[in-house]
C-alpha cells in the first residue's frame, strides 16, 4: 500500500474525545479524502463500535478506489465498559461484524489492537494465525499489530513466522515530547514492516487546548508540554501545527495518523503539513521539554 504521509484516524467519530455531530464528523471524512489523504484507520473499540459505523455512512459515499482502510480486532466494549478478546473464534467473528459496520467487503489492513493487554503468546499463536488465514483467502489485504509499548511489538513479530505481521501502528513515540520510535526504526526495516505513527499531538499533550482530564501522563510531563505549547502561541505558531510537520517530517515513517471529527481541522491540518516547518522551534520546544523528554506512561 502506497499510504498519504498523513493519514486519518476515525477515533473521533466514535465521540472518543468530545460530542460530535454525526454530519459533521461525514463530512470530515470526505474532506479528508477529498484533499488527499488515502489511508483511514478505525476500530470496533473507538466509541465502542460507533466510530466504525458513522465511518461506514460516510464511506458509502467514497469510491473504494480512493482509500485503503485499515481496522483492528482484539479489543471492544459496551455499554461505556472495555473488553478484551484475542481468540481466534472473537478474531473472525470481529473482522465479519467489521465489514457489516462499514458496509464494505474488503479490508486493507487488519490489525491485533493494543497487544499489551493481551497474552502475547496468544496473538502469536492464534490471533495472528487467524488473520493470516483471512489474508490467505483474499478477505483482508495485509496484517499488522498495534501498541503503545514498542518493546511488545518486536516481541511479537521476533516470535511470529516472517511475513506473519506486515505493519506495526505505535502512537506517541515520534512527537515533539518523545522519538524513542527512532531507537526500533532499523528493526521494523530489517524486517520489512511497515510503520505506522499514531497521536502526533501525544493524545492532547501538545495542544493549546491541554490535555484531556483522563490523560495518563505524569504531571511534570504536563507541565513541560504545557509551557511549551504556551511558548508556541507566544511566537505565533501554534504547537499543533509544528507537531503535526514534525511527526510527518520523517521519510522512515509511512503515515502518520491524526483524529478530528471537525471538516475545518482535517483541513487546516492537512495545510499544515504542506508548509515548511520552523526547525528552530522545534529545538527551541525539545529544550522546553528537557528532561521530559521520552518520558511515557502505561496504556489504559
Amino acid at each position: 500500500m502506497k499510504v498519504s504521509a498523513l493519514s486519518f484516524g476515525a477515533s473521533s467519530l466514535g465521540s472518543v474525545f468530545r460530542a460530535t455531530k454525526e454530519s459533521e464528523a461525514i463530512e470530515a471524512v470526505h474532506t479528508a479524502i477529498d484533499n488527499g489523504i488515502n489511508f483511514i484507520d478505525v476500530s470496533p473499540y473507538y466509541g465502542h463500535y460507533k466510530a466504525e459505523t458513522v465511518l461506514g455512512k460516510a464511506l458509502r459515499e467514497i469510491p473504494c478506489d480512493k482509500y485503503y482502510l485499515s481496522t483492528k480486532v482484539g479489543r471492544y466494549g459496551k455499554d461505556g465498559v472495555n473488553t478484551w478478546d484475542y481468540s481466534a473464534k472473537r478474531a473472525l467473528e470481529s473482522v465479519d461484524e467489521s465489514k457489516e459496520r462499514l458496509g464494505i467487503d474488503f479490508i486493507d489492513l487488519i490489525n491485533v489492537h493494543d497487544i499489551e493487554f493481551a497474552d502475547l503468546e496468544l496473538v502469536v499463536n492464534e490471533t495472528l494465525p487467524a488473520l493470516v488465514e483471512l489474508r490467505e483467502k483474499g478477505a483482508v489485504g495485509h496484517v499488522g499489530i498495534t501498541d503503545l509499548q514498542l518493546e511488545n511489538l518486536k516481541w511479537v513479530i521476533d516470535h511470529s513466522p516472517e511475513g506473519t505481521v506486515e505493519s506495526v501502528l505505535n502512537f506517541c513515540h515520534y512527537c515533539l515530547n518523545d522519538d524513542k520510535l527512532l531507537d526500533f526504526l532499523d528493526y521494523f526495516e530489517s524486517k520489512n514492516v511497515g510503520v505506522i505513527n499514531a497521536s502526533p499531538l501525544s493524545m492532547g499533550l501538545l495542544s493549546q487546548r491541554g490535555v484531556p482530564d483522563w490523560h495518563p501522563a505524569p504531571k511534570p510531563l504536563v507541565e513541560a508540554c504545557r509551557r511549551a505549547a504556551e511558548y508556541c502561541t507566544e511566537q505565533g505558531y501554534p504547537i499543533e501545527k509544528l507537531a503535526i510537520q514534525f511527526s510527518v517530517a520523517n521519510p522512515r515513517i509511512a503515515s502518520t495518523l491524526f483524529s478530528s471529527a471537525n471538516p475545518e481541522n482535517v483541513l487546516k491540518n492537512i495545510r499544515y503539513v504542506e508548509e515548511p516547518m520552523d526547525k528552530a522551534l522545534v529545538e527551541k520546544v525539545r529544550e522546553i521539554i528537557g528532561d521530559q523528554q521520552r518520558v511515557s506512561w502505561k496504556n489504559t
